[in-house]
């Protein structure tokens, strides 16, 4: 493994750098030693990029990144500055117990493990346990442990507001004894404050008085002018004000930026020596984060067998389960098994699977502990794999994916090959309970100071900045909610050209605050905001991780994340395991459950057939609502027309609607094809030249799968599989468009090597650029097909527990619960209301209709549903509000939000008197002062007046009051309310279906989802329903633009357009739209009738 994949870097490349590095210098009087990034969460301005990019420009031989208490943007600052010709420094600016700040600079690699121990330590205490969900507390380290841990470290002594040396030269004494005073230097800045002179003055005496060196440092926040207003906006939005409100936080003028080092020199005419000096302390500081981290992750090499052996062991065992004697693939199975093993020690990877099937063996345990030892869940995996991973026999005989890779003729190569760089990346689905226990276990299993999650950062999107900016240039809350309703949503870049889309954009750009406003929204999109962990990515690590990078808690208990994202991971050479939570895992785990407990036979879905004629109807009709990966509206169209008839059809489906076949102009050639094929056996897909057909044979002569890629790569220009995996790895997201014209060249020339003309190795180039978009490899779309049918099946033979597992496992999926329970009522499926006296926590199944779950109703936790079902197994049956007030601990809110609901109509009275009688019930309450251990009884007392006379709610009050508490209405529909009300000509969708084709039509419904695809040029897709079903919408870009708020905010809608038959799709190309939320109002006699609707899913760039 060291040989192949080193993961640190040869010290002797550094000479020329150093050497290019003093003749640089010798020319430049100032290296800047203090300068924060956006990384600076709501403090730095700019993002590293931009500094190594101006630092270039500006003639800097290097420059340090010193982010608060973080090396969040380290690594992403060290690769783009020494591309850019300037040598990275590490460091950061950390807080210290008293609030006070010094700066640490990195000298060695020890000094960097310290630096990395200090930050963990400094975070360790941010989220208290029990609390780790409300916002963290500030970092701060203890300065006893900076003393003891300082070798390898430079210190400064902090900036000109909260620098140590200022706020407490007593303990900036302490610090210098401790780091000697050849690593101890009192930092100067001069921000051009009041008292800058004196300030300065007075830690020119104290450096005298320790007989320490003085430093000239800019404590850069920008890397240009331009970003100084925004700097004040940030530190506006962290102190939660506006920019008038926090005056004096704000640092009120543009000297916080990166100057060019002459101007540095005229600023500090008398401490010329400090200014050189930060040119001396650059070049002492030789470690560079991007060659010697020394990562290394378990590798099993410690054991008495070696890896191989042991993971040979492994899969020998599952082999003789898998592929028995008599097996007709045996002999297949075991050449390639012993192909790979083969390989696999080539490349010394063999750790690399002994650790992926030790977290999977600890994933087993987990498992066990969540179901418990009786659950016919036992049945099923802990967890599956996904990915390229899934092509490996390997990985299917040690349980890491769960399709046959040699009866699912899986290709290799896109996972392992002789030519690999790096080591390849297994992923990992479980169900969410199972997952969520895994992650703590794998960190508790290998040690706190040995795992941790990935980060990610959350990043200005076009609401956050809105919100943010136009709170702190003090803008009306109402106006800035109105924009960002009808914002893109993505984009921040665009705030400005959004904003003269408005009627009262003249106006408001008149006023130098709105156009301000624009250009800061711009400045802001894509900066980070906070850190966050990433949703399962985790890195281990053999030599403590907390040396090689900080180590922080998350906003969960038990977990904690690393400090750098999935790119500085992959960077650091870090081997990242993503252990993902799926959705639909979870649904089919509790399916099963029921299944067993309410019809007394578990099924094994490993064992269920796979070419049952009733589930591919049901797919062949689109009726696929809640089925896995074929839910979408765009799948839905789809399967109408490739009609799947197997399993192998569905692998092709799934990864038919993505970006890559699509921009790659794959699918309507694929579409037809298959039609083509029906009607006529004999037919051929065209291919662009023959030796092509072999690898596009399964999928009718087009590129689907990303193993195509290199197929054809190898196929028709020759290239090996490393080149070829080189070329799909340029075509991955965050890569230039020169990259990919770099490749155009040698395919070309392989091309011609091989009798083919440039022409048509131009065009099949271009199909292979129009594919890099993202795309499934053919072993991922196959394990994503497996479970689709599994999930089809489920829904066709058990379709009341199959609804019931979807909305237990809600949030996922196409269609919100309401639109799930809809469909289900449509295949005679009843869903019935919750109930205080039946329903049990989750949704449950009762004599074949689905029960809404106490926890389903907002307000009530699942703590609080399983404390109300404990206590009605407990004392019986309630039997009145009353009752229910008293015996449980749900809060006022909670039992009036269970009355509205109507949970509590088994009390056989209205649910306004019932409103009153919890009005009237007598409670325990607390006892001021005890810390809510002391209760002061309820007296027995009954209510001395009778309850009034009440009026009963209307439909449409009981209608939104269910949709209000518990996103669903398991009554009537809001269309079949409003039907005899609307416009003449209206018709509903099942009146759709009989309407010619491109006849004017005029439809109406409820939005369920709107998609707006960036491979759709601007085009909007919407579904809408109405209580015989749904409609599809289609709206070109101008009628978008024209009706943006309505799409984008507005629940029910009434849609002008042309209705449009295309074989078995039907879809209606609008060209106006209009609410229907006046006339709701005005018929219902409620005035918050959209609000209590629940709102459409987004999909794409919004």
């Amino acid at each position: 493994m060291t040989e192949r994949f080193p993961l640190t870097g040869s010290s002797s490349r550094r000479a020329p750098a150093q050497r290019a590095f003093r003749e640089r210098a010798a020319k430049v009087p100032y290296v800047e030693l203090h300068a924060h990034s956006s990384y600076s969460f709501l403090d730095g301005a700019s993002l590293p990029e931009e500094l190594a990019v101006q630092a270039a420009e500006l003639g800097y031989p290097a420059l340090a990144l010193t982010d608060h208490d973080g090396v969040y943007g380290s690594l992403e600052f060290a690769h783009a500055a020494k591309h850019f010709g300037v040598r990275p420094l590490t460091g950061a600016e950390v807080t210290l117990a008293d609030r006070s700040h010094v700066t640490l600079l990195v000298e060695t690699q020890q000094g960097y493990a310290n630096l990395c121990r200090l930050l963990t330590a400094a975070h360790a205490h941010t989220r208290p346990v029990g609390k780790e969900s409300q916002p963290p507390a500030d970092p701060a380290l203890d300065q006893a442990l900076l003393e003891e841990l300082n070798d390898g470290l430079v210190c400064l002594s902090g900036c000109a507001r909260h620098g140590l040396a200022v706020r407490n030269p007593n303990a900036a004494v302490r610090l210098a004894q401790a780091f000697g005073r050849d690593r101890f230097f009192v930092e100067l800045q001069r921000p051009y404050e009041r008292g800058d002179a004196r300030r300065n003055a007075v830690l020119r005496h104290l450096a005298g008085e320790l007989g320490v060196p003085t430093l000239v440092t800019g404590d850069v926040h920008a890397h240009h002018p331009r970003r100084a207003p925004l700097q004040d906006v940030l530190v506006a939005v962290r102190h939660r004000s506006s920019l008038e409100g926090c005056e004096a936080e704000r640092r009120g003028n543009h000297e916080c930026v990166l100057l060019a080092p002459g101007e540095i020199v005229e600023r500090f005419p008398e401490d010329r020596a400090a200014v050189a000096r930060t040119v001396e302390l650059a070049e002492r500081l030789r470690f560079d984060l991007t060659e010697e981290l020394g990562y290394r992750y378990p590798d099993f090499s410690d054991s008495p067998e070696p890896a191989i052996v042991q993971l040979a062991h492994v899969c020998k065992r599952a082999f003789e389960e898998r592929y028995a004697r008599g097996h007709k693939l045996r002999r297949e199975a075991q050449a390639r098994l012993d192909e790979e093993l083969q390989l696999i020690d080539e490349l010394g990877l063999a750790g690399f699977f002994l650790l992926h099937w030790d977290v999977l063996e600890l994933a087993r345990e987990c498992a066990l502990e969540v179901r418990g030892r009786d659950s016919p869940r036992h049945v099923l995996p802990p967890g599956r794999g996904r990915g390229s991973s899934v092509g490996s026999l390997v990985c299917y005989l040690t349980g890491l994916s769960h399709v046959d890779p040699v009866g699912a003729e899986l290709s290799l190569g896109r996972f392992l090959n002789r030519e690999l760089n790096s080591v390849p990346d297994i992923d990992l689905d479980f169900p969410r309970d199972i997952r969520e226990k895994l992650i703590v276990a794998v960190t508790e299993r290998y040690g706190r100071e040995h795992a941790a999650l990935v980060a990610s950062f959350a990043t200005y999107r076009s609401r956050g900045a809105i919100r943010d900016v136009g709170k702190a240039l003090g803008l009306p809350y109402a106006e800035l909610e109105r924009i960002a309703r009808v914002s893109e949503g993505w984009n921040a870049q665009r705030v400005a050209e959004e904003l003269q889309l408005l009627p009262d954009a003249d106006r408001k750009l008149m006023s130098p605050r709105w156009r301000a406003f624009g250009e800061l929204c711009r400045e802001i999109a894509g900066l980070p905001r906070h850190i966050s962990q990433h949703p399962g990515g985790m890195v281990i690590s053999s030599r403590p991780l907390v040396e090689l990078v900080p180590v922080q808690p998350a906003a969960m208990a038990g977990r904690q994340m690393c400090q750098w994202d999935k790119d500085s991971c992959a960077d650091a050479g870090f081997l990242k395991i993503d252990l993902l939570g799926l959705g639909m895992l979870s649904a089919v785990e509790d399916c099963v459950e029921q299944i067993a407990t309410l019809r007394g036979r578990p099924i094994d879905l490993s064992r269920i057939p796979l070419d049952d004629k009733a589930v591919y109807d049901n797919i062949q009709r689109a009726d696929t609502v809640g089925d896995f990966q074929i839910e979408s509206r765009a799948q839905m169209q789809s399967l109408l027309r490739t009609l799947p008839e197997n399993l192998d059809d569905l692998t092709v489906q799934v990864a038919l609607v993505r970006p890559g076949p699509i921009q790659g102009k794959a699918v309507h050639p694929y579409i037809e094809h298959r039609q083509r094929l029906r009607e006529d056996p004999t037919f051929v897909p065209p291919v662009d030249h023959p030796l092509l057909a072999d690898c596009l044979r399964s999928t009718l002569g087009v590129v689907v799968f990303q193993d195509q890629v290199l197929e054809v790569a190898i196929a028709l220009a020759g290239f090996s599989v490393g080149e070829a995996e080189g070329l799909r790895r340029a075509m991955s997201r965050k890569r230039s468009h020169d990259a990919l014209e770099a490749y155009r060249g040698r395919f070309i020339a392989g091309a011609l090597r091989k009798g083919v003309d440039a022409e048509t190795a131009d065009t099949v180039y271009d199909k292979l650029v129009g594919f890099s978009g993202f795309g499934f490899p053919k072993s991922h779309a196959a394990a994503f097909g497996l479970l689709a049918y599994q999930s089809a099946w489920l829904r066709h033979h058990y379709a009341p527990e199959f609804l019931c597992s979807l909305l237990n496992a809600q949030p996922m999926g196409f269609y919100p619960p309401a639109t799930l329970v809809r469909d289900g009522q449509r295949r005679g499926v009843e869903t019935r209301p919750p109930d205080v006296n039946i329903s049990g926590a989750k949704c449950t199944v009762e004599e074949g209709a689905v029960r809404i779950g106490l926890d389903y109703v907002n307000g009530i936790g699942e703590d609080d549903a399983q404390a109300v079902i404990a206590e009605r197994e407990r004392g019986g049956a309630f039997t009145n509000v009353r009752d229910l007030a008293q015996r449980t601990q749900l809060s006022e809110h909670g039992l009036e939000t269970l009355i509205v609901a109507g949970a509590c109509d088994c009390f056989d009275s209205e649910r306004r008197r019932l409103l009153w009688q919890l009005g009237l019930v007598p409670r325990a309450q607390t006892v001021p002062g005890s810390g809510g251990e002391e209760k002061q009884l309820a007296l027995p007392l009954e209510p001395t007046a009778e309850t009034p006379n009440l009026p009963e709610p209307t439909v449409w009050e009981r209608m939104l009051a269910d949709y209000r508490t518990t996103s669903l209405s398991v009554g009537v529909h809001p269309l079949e309310l409003l039907r005899a009300h609307l416009p003449a000509g209206v018709i509903s969708s099942r009146e759709l279906e009989e309407a010619p084709n491109r006849a004017q039509v005029v439809v109406a419904g409820m939005a369920v989802a709107r998609q707006r695809p960036a491979t759709a040029n601007g085009v909007v897709f919407m579904l809408i329903e109405d209580e015989f079903g749904a409609v599809n919408l289609i709206l070109p870009p101008s009628v978008y633009d024209r009706h943006r708020a309505i799409v984008r905010s507005e629940p029910l809608i009434l849609a002008h357009g042309r209705f449009e038959r295309i074989e078995r799709n039907k879809n209606v190309l609008v060209r106006s739209l209009e609410t229907l939320g006046p006339l709701a109002r005005k018929v219902s006699r409620e005035t918050e009738v959209g609000a209590s609707l629940p709102g459409a899913h987004h999909f794409g760039h919004r």
